[in-house]
């Protein structure tokens, strides 16, 4: 073989090395899960995501994980998330729209996918839909902190919205709670009773409360609505749990200052809410009395012996990845079976 001749070959094999590779890529790509928002529901079962996400706030207690402050990017009528976490062992980026106006144009409101990553090799493992994920480690973090910092008194609740958070919240609680009693209250009542009529059938019955309801009647209330003033007044005789996690904005306000300025104050993520929370930023809080979950979580702080409790919810990627190991982890499990 002469010297052009082997320049030539060697030219050849060169270029056949990348598009093999890339071949052997996309292969790999094809073989990766991808669950659609009603795959990704049946991924999360309600306990389990639950006791999933009471590891990973121990994992972040015990600094075990990583996860920058998200990246949140300006769109005409919404907002682009990036947010990426790691726990050493996975990795997990979320990346999703958020535009409050999308219901009225028939579009959900929040769109996009979170994917999970083996951290130590960077292989891809699965892509999951990122409405989903969020709406059930939403309300599985809010049904955790209800477990851990509630009193005994656990049987009737109040939901204010009747968007996709309200709806999960009212099955998470249902599924890890005793409730006898569910309630919901929109400022749009037609929104209200279309919900309750759509989860009537289970157990308890939900009801739509029309007309402003007092607090004092329930044990626990969530709050889940784009609302920029106060849902509700305060009741002075209320000392049950509210989970807060509609007010993700400075600008947004769900709660009464006076409930705040009275009430035991809990955060999933302390310093995104000192720049998110419009509810405790408009109450002027004092930031040293509001304690992380992680910290009863962990054991190292007790819930309060009486309320009100507050619960404040921005959100955090690492409740995304905990969400997305579950899911991947029981998928490896029916691949097993």
């Amino acid at each position: 073989m002469n010297a052009s001749h082997a320049a030539m070959n060697a030219a050849t094999n060169a270029a056949a090395k990348p598009a093999t590779n890339a071949k052997a890529s996309a292969n790999a790509n094809a073989s990766v899960p991808s669950l659609d928002a009603r795959s990704t529901e049946r991924a999360l079962p309600w306990p389990e995501l639950v006791e999933a996400l009471r590891t990973m706030l121990v994992r972040r207690h015990t600094g075990q994980t990583r996860s920058p402050e998200r990246i949140a990017m300006p769109l005409p009528g919404g907002v682009l998330l990036a947010m990426p976490a790691t726990d050493g062992e996975f990795a997990c980026t979320k990346l999703a729209t958020l535009h409050d106006g999308n219901p009225a144009r028939g579009l959900p409101t929040l769109i996009g996918e979170a994917i999970l990553i083996r951290a130590g090799t960077g292989e891809l493992l699965a892509r999951f839909d990122a409405a989903a994920i969020t709406a059930r480690r939403t309300a599985a973090l809010s049904a955790l902190a209800a477990l851990a910092l509630c009193g005994p008194r656990r049987e009737r609740l109040l939901v204010f919205g009747s968007g996709v958070q309200a709806r999960a919240h009212v099955d998470a609680l249902r599924a890890t709670l005793p409730l006898r009693e569910v309630a919901i209250h929109s400022r749009t009542p037609a929104h209200a009773r279309a919900l309750a009529q759509e989860i009537d059938a289970a157990d308890p019955p939900c009801v739509c409360i029309e007309s402003a309801p007092s607090i004092a009647d329930y044990d626990i209330v969530v709050t889940a609505t784009p609302s920029r003033e106060p849902l509700f007044d305060d009741a002075p005789h209320f000392d049950g749990f509210v989970a807060a996690i509609g007010a993700y904005r400075p600008e947004m306000c769900e709660l009464p200052s006076a409930l705040l300025q009275r009430a035991a104050i809990f955060a999933d993520d302390i310093q995104a809410a000192r720049g998110e929370a419009g509810d405790l930023l408009r109450a002027k809080v004092d930031w040293a009395r509001v304690v992380a979950l992680e910290h009863v979580v962990a054991g190292d702080a007790k819930a309060p012996e009486r309320g009100p409790i507050v619960f404040k919810s921005v959100g955090q990627a690492l409740w995304d990845l905990a969400a997305c190991r579950l899911a991947w982890t029981r998928l490896q499990q029916e691949d097993a079976q």
